[in-house]
């Protein structure tokens, strides 16, 4: 499987989430542009030294990363979806595309893709949404359990 980040904007997150996707057997795509410089030292510490065994792709925005992939499988998640992420049925190619912290993924993209889109329920509404990493783990280990990849 594989893990999108359209426009990062936490060092730590990615951090986490790229020490995840080691752990998870995932791929990570980052989408441009970010809230941090990958040489950030609280980056690297976030994905302890782990970071450099990462499968790391770099986009320079959504466009670029959509042509690259269009033949590949794409979910995306976002607390506006009706669809609950247990919904989604995982392939070995799933790309699992989050949006940046602040506002998650563009309309654009929502509007395009609204059939695809899947949320987190969350039992609060004093809350707008769940930490990055967190979501991310969440939904990985989701599709592990599909795919019964231990």
């Amino acid at each position: 499987m594989h893990i999108v980040l359209v426009e990062p904007e936490i060092h730590t997150n990615t951090g986490n989430i790229g020490r995840l996707s080691l752990a998870s057997g995932c791929s990570l795509h980052l989408i441009k542009p970010f809230g941090f410089e990958l040489t950030d030292a609280r980056l690297k510490r976030a994905g302890l030294d782990y970071w450099q065994h990462i499968d790391l792709y770099i986009y320079e925005n959504f466009e670029e990363f959509e042509k690259l992939h269009a033949d590949k499988p794409k979910v995306f998640t976002s607390s506006k979806a009706i669809k609950n992420y247990t919904e989604i049925r995982f392939e070995e190619e799933t790309m699992i595309i989050f949006g940046k912290e602040s506002k998650g993924l563009d309309s654009a993209i929502t509007d395009k893709y609204t059939e695809d889109l899947y949320n987190i329920p969350m039992r609060s509404d004093k809350i707008r949404s769940i930490n990055l990493a967190n979501s991310v783990a969440i939904v990985v280990y989701e599709g592990l359990r599909q795919l019964n990849i231990s």
